[in-house]
């Protein structure tokens, strides 16, 4: 998943310590096998090989990941959408020099996007794609997954102090850690200045996810252009600059947090689950970031 796992846990027995801490990393290492699409091993390869030409039966694991993500692009309106590697091609971020594609590149690319060329059959267990040239990317889901699958395990073996991580992205703080009954302390940064914090907070039993286009980014006509694509679009938004979503579960924090960047801060503020806190950085050098409400 070209993810880095990292896991803190606090207990009183270092032997059932040890062995949780094996055994959620043996899942990460499991799932990388099964979501991967640098393997050509993995049920995720396999689709995007074959699901062209014909109808290809997955794990039931698989299935139900795949049917949750079509049910993400729905409620998104179609900016979360797995199918968005070939935007991200005709922009260089999928290997190749980064640049700003020609209008006719960019319509060539939408014409292989869009989660409605996914097609799912629930009584048989398959996929397939209406279309050649069309794939699906794990990259906007299989992070918050693996931490969430990582969690259960350490549930199960009785841990109830953890800190479970994808890439300092997508961070699940599972109960407190001593000494701090408010969960785990997570600094947001500042996206205009990475020296300083926009905001402080405490997850306990809770997930953050965090997208900003700083991360992967280019500059060209003194515009910087990021990776986080509008799949409807073909183009880089511009709304925002930075967001972070904080939800029960790690895959949705994740999945989450790019259609709110994308939709922008009144789409979110009328879609989020009351219960979620969303932190909203406008895309204007020096303005603070905010709690969307």
């Amino acid at each position: 998943m070209g993810a880095t796992f990292s896991v803190v846990l606090y207990g009183s027995d270092r032997a059932s310590m040890n062995q949780a801490m094996d055994a959620a990393f043996e899942e990460a290492h499991r799932l990388d096998a099964l979501l991967s699409n640098y393997r050509p091993a993995s049920e995720w390869s396999r689709i995007n090989r074959e699901a062209a030409a014909r109808p290809v039966a997955v794990s039931p694991e698989l299935f139900r990941l795949l049917s949750d993500c079509i049910e993400y692009s729905r409620a998104s309106e179609g900016t979360f959408d797995l199918t968005v590697g070939p935007l991200m091609r005709a922009w260089g971020f999928s290997g190749g020099g980064r640049h700003v594609p020609s209008p006719d590149q960019i319509r060539e690319a939408l014409e292989l996007v869009g989660y409605r060329h996914v097609q799912l059959d629930a009584r048989k267990r398959t996929v397939r794609f209406d279309r050649p040239g069309v794939e699906i990317d794990p990259g906007g889901v299989g992070k918050g997954y693996a931490v969430d699958r990582m969690v259960e395990v350490l549930r199960a073996r009785g841990m109830r102090s953890a800190l479970v991580a994808a890439s300092g992205s997508s961070i699940f703080g599972l109960g407190n850690p001593p000494e701090e009954p408010r969960g785990w302390p997570i600094s947001i940064a500042d996206p205009w200045d990475h020296r300083k914090n926009a905001a402080q907070v405490f997850l306990k039993d809770l997930s953050l996810s965090t997208s900003g286009n700083y991360e992967k980014s280019f500059r060209a006509g003194g515009r910087r252009y990021s990776h986080i694509m509008d799949p409807r679009r073909g183009v880089p938004p511009e709304s925002a600059v930075q967001v972070t979503v904080i939800a029960p579960r790690a895959i949705d924090s994740e999945v989450w947090a790019k259609p709110y960047f994308i939709q922008g801060r009144a789409w979110t503020a009328a879609r989020k689950p009351k219960s979620w806190r969303v932190l909203y950085c406008e895309n204007t050098p020096g303005a603070a970031c905010s709690w969307v409400r």
